[in-house]
C-alpha cells in the first residue's frame, strides 16, 4: 500500500521559538477552550439507540441523517467538523448533518460503537485501539498533522524537572488515563529508557480544570494543548516550561521521526462506510474544502465563521490562536503511511492493549473518499 506524503509540512506553530532540551512556551492570554480525552472504551455500552432520523445507525442502512459525536467541540483540533457546518459545505455536498458534542473522545466513540452516531471526529490512534479489540473501524479524511500536545512542567518543579527521566517517581497530569495525553506520557518515559508506569497520571481535564491544577502546584507536570498552555501562561504571568513539543514538525521529528502524526479525523465502523459509501465522500468532500478554507483564509476570517461562544469572549485571541495552531493542520485529508506508522508505534509502545498484536494498518484508514 502506498499513500503521498503531505505536500505541505506543518510549520513551527509559534514564530521565533528556540528549540532545546527544555522550552518555553510563547505566553499571550488565550479564551480556555475543552480538551478532550481519547481514550477508547473496550466496547460499546449496553442500551444505547440511534436517534430518530439518524442514518444507518446500527451499522448500516441509509438515510438523509449522519449524526457526528465531536469529541471536545470546541477544541481547535477538530474545528474542520464545525467549520464545514458554518460554511454549509455539508449542505452543498448534499448531506445532513447532526453535531453532537459529547465532550471526549472516549464519549465520542463509545457513543459510535453504541449506535447512537454513525461517525466520530476523534483521534486516529482509536482505530489502531479498536482493531485489537476486534472492532473494525477506519478513518477516512485527515484534519491534523500533529497533536498538538506539550509536556509542561509545573512552576513548583521548574528547577528539579528538567529531563523526562526527572519524571520517574513524579505525578503527571493528563486529561484521562488512557488518553492521548497519557500515551503521550508513556511514550516519552519508554523512549528514553524508562517504564511507562515510571510516571504516575492523574486525570485534570482540560481548559479550566488544567490550567487550575498545574497553576496551583496539584501535579508536578502536564500534558497540554492550546489555547489552555497560553491561558496558563497568562495566569502565571511568565512562560511555562515545557520538557517535549509535537506541535511544530521539528517537535514530531524529534519524537516520533515524522513530519506527520495523523490525530484528528473522521472515522466510522468500517460496515458503515461500505454500507453508506456516498455518504462517506460528501463527508470527505466537505472537509477537505474545509481544509482548503482554512489553509487560504486568516485566523481572523476564520474566527468570524466560528460561533461566538467559542471565543470566549476574546475572539482577537481566538484569531491568533487560530493562526499560530492551523499551520499543524492537513493541507489535504490525506493519511500519510509514515505518519499512520508513527502513531502505531506509539501505541505499541504506551498501550499494553496493542502490544505486539498484528495491526493492518491498511484496515485503520482510507485514503479513497478524500480522493473521489
Amino acid at each position: 500500500m502506498t499513500s503521498s506524503r503531505p505536500s505541505q509540512q506543518a510549520p513551527a506553530v509559534t514564530a521565533g521559538w528556540t528549540r532545546r532540551r527544555v522550552l518555553s512556551v510563547a505566553g499571550g492570554a488565550a479564551a480556555a477552550l475543552a480538551l478532550a480525552a481519547c481514550g477508547a472504551p473496550s466496547s460499546a455500552p449496553p442500551g444505547q439507540n440511534a436517534p430518530s432520523g439518524a442514518s444507518g445507525a446500527a451499522g448500516g442502512g441509509s438515510g438523509s441523517k449522519v449524526v457526528i459525536g465531536v469529541g471536545g467541540q470546541t477544541l481547535l483540533t477538530y474545528m474542520a467538523a464545525t467549520l464545514a457546518e458554518q460554511l454549509g459545505y455539508y449542505k452543498e455536498e448534499g448531506v445532513d448533518v447532526e453535531l453532537q458534542d459529547l465532550q471526549g473522545g472516549s464519549k465520542a466513540l463509545t457513543a459510535m460503537l453504541g449506535g447512537s452516531t454513525q461517525v466520530t471526529c476523534g483521534y486516529y490512534e482509536h482505530t489502531i485501539q479498536m482493531q485489537a479489540k476486534n472492532q473494525s473501524i477506519k478513518a477516512f479524511v485527515d484534519m491534523g498533522l500533529s497533536s498538538g500536545l506539550a509536556l509542561i512542567v509545573a512552576p513548583k518543579n521548574e528547577g528539579s524537572i528538567k529531563s523526562i527521566g526527572d519524571l520517574k517517581g513524579k505525578n503527571v497530569g493528563v486529561t484521562a488515563p488512557g488518553s492521548s495525553t497519557d500515551m503521550f506520557v508513556k511514550y516519552l518515559l519508554s523512549k528514553n529508557g524508562f517504564q511507562p508506569t515510571d510516571a504516575a497520571v492523574s486525570a485534570i481535564g482540560a481548559g479550566s480544570s488544567a490550567v487550575a491544577a498545574v497553576q496551583n502546584n496539584q501535579v508536578d507536570a502536564a500534558v497540554m494543548l492550546e489555547p489552555d498552555i497560553s491561558v496558563l501562561a497568562k495566569q502565571l504571568g511568565k512562560q511555562p516550561v515545557i520538557l517535549e513539543d509535537v506541535r511544530s514538525v521539528e517537535g514530531l521529528k524529534e519524537v516520533f521521526g515524522t513530519d506527520s502524526w495523523p490525530s484528528a479525523c473522521l472515522y466510522a465502523k468500517t460496515d458503515w462506510l461500505q454500507q453508506n459509501e456516498d455518504t462517506g465522500k460528501k463527508l470527505a468532500r466537505a472537509i477537505k474544502r474545509t481544509l482548503d478554507y482554512i489553509s487560504q483564509h486568516s485566523g481572523q476570517e476564520i474566527a468570524d465563521k466560528m460561533p461566538e461562544k467559542f471565543s470566549g469572549g476574546d475572539k482577537a485571541q481566538y484569531a491568533k490562536v487560530i493562526d499560530d495552531l492551523k499551520k499543524t493542520l492537513s493541507k489535504d485529508g490525506k493519511f500519510t503511511q509514515d505518519g499512520v506508522e508513527a502513531v502505531l508505534k506509539t501505541q505499541r509502545v504506551a498501550n499494553p492493549e496493542v502490544g505486539n498484536k498484528d495491526i493492518d494498518l491498511s484496515k485503520t484508514y482510507t485514503n479513497d473518499y478524500v480522493s473521489a
